[in-house]
């Protein structure tokens, strides 16, 4: 080999390696490694091309170049501490949070140069324009709403950059001390006001509810001496009703017991009158046998009688006796003659009746 090939030989192998340098240096430089939750702009030619998203990605060096490295996460932004004067020329210190997430890529790279302090001076302006509207007791007590008013300002604002406002969170507000000082003593007088208030109120509530209830006293006390008095009124009605019944029924039962009497008396008197005629018919029969005995026993019997119910009457004060036994016995025997001479007047009656029957046949 001549000394003319050797270098031709050398400057092929140099060539070759040069060659072989350059497509390795090409390799290493166009493979491009994305992590999670990050994307990347390309440019080419310094004019924005496409995204790279995680993962093996491959851009042509020299001619592509990344522009910027985007962080797709959820992101959070203290908002430094601000003196913001409130609508009643309170001066207050307030701080906060920012969450955000970028959602474009390209808007958040290409709208906006400095996406982190636009975000921060765009909150601080809208925190003061939001809160200077509003008077210290609000701010104090609406801190929800004082979010929610900045969430919605600062979202509008911030989407054409590419960018999700996910929650603004006001951490502190801080009055001055004299004005703390001031409060504090407002705070007092309000609560003490408050608690005559509430006194006063509770003694009038309680006032109220005392005469209630002693209406409601009143009230049920005339209700029960109402409803006693119905009570008792029906316990009279049912009272003079069961008089009235009791009567009934005692007349009732003194008529039936009336009716037994008198047809107990009846019957008695039939009785005696059957007794009478009995005893008569004897009389007549002894009469008729001229047994004397038997009349004067009838008659004595009689005379007696007739003197218990002399002795009986209620205005009979004096009675007549016989003081002698022989007077009242000459008295039945003189009883006794004018029976016979009637029983003989009888007889004789009868035998001429009789003999008119007979002569009449």
């Amino acid at each position: 080999m001549t000394g003319i090939e050797s270098v031709i030989f050398l400057a092929l192998i140099l060539s070759s390696a040069v060659v072989a340098i350059l497509l390795a240096l090409f390799i290493y430089f166009g493979i491009q490694f994305i992590s999670q939750g990050k994307q990347c702009t390309v440019e080419r030619f310094g004019k924005y091309n496409r995204i790279l998203e995680p993962g093996f990605n491959w851009r042509w060096p020299i001619i592509e170049q990344i522009s910027n490295e985007i962080d797709m996460r959820e992101q959070v932004m203290d908002v430094p501490r601000q003196e913001v004067i409130t609508q009643d020329n309170a001066m207050i210190t307030v701080d906060g949070v920012v969450f955000y997430r970028v959602f474009d890529a390209k808007k958040s790279t290409y709208e906006v140069s400095n996406l982190s302090e636009a975000i921060m001076h765009l909150t601080i302006t809208n925190l003061r324009t939001v809160m200077g509207s509003m008077n210290l007791d609000d701010l104090l007590s609406k801190r929800d709403e004082i979010n929610e008013k900045l969430f919605k300002v600062v979202d509008e604002a911030t989407d054409p950059w590419g960018i999700k406002i996910i929650r603004i969170e006001i951490k502190d507000i801080s009055p001055q001390p004299d004005l703390v000082e001031a409060m504090a003593r407002q705070m007092k007088a309000e609560r003490e006001k408050r608690a005559v208030i509430l006194e006063a109120e509770g003694q009038r509530k309680s006032a109220v509810e005392k005469a209630e209830g002693e209406k409601q006293a009143l009230i049920l006390k005339a209700e029960g001496e109402k409803i006693s008095d119905i009570l008792r009124a029906e316990g009279f009605k049912s009272a003079e009703i069961l008089k009235a019944q009791a009567r009934r029924e005692a007349e009732l039962l003194d008529a039936e017991s009336r009716g037994d009497s008198a047809n107990h008396d009846a019957q008695a008197r039939e009785r005696l009158a059957a007794a009478e005629a009995k005893a008569t018919m004897l009389v007549s029969q002894a009469l008729m046998k001229g047994d004397i005995q038997a009349i004067n026993y009838f008659i004595a019997l009689r005379y007696i009688e007739a003197l218990q119910s002399i002795a009986s009457a209620d205005n009979q004060k004096l009675i007549m006796i016989p003081l002698e036994a022989a007077n009242l016995i000459g008295s039945i025997s003189g009883i006794s003659d004018i029976a016979k001479e009637v029983l003989a007047n009888k007889m004789d009656n009868r035998n001429i009746t009789s003999l008119d029957q007979k002569e009449g046949k």
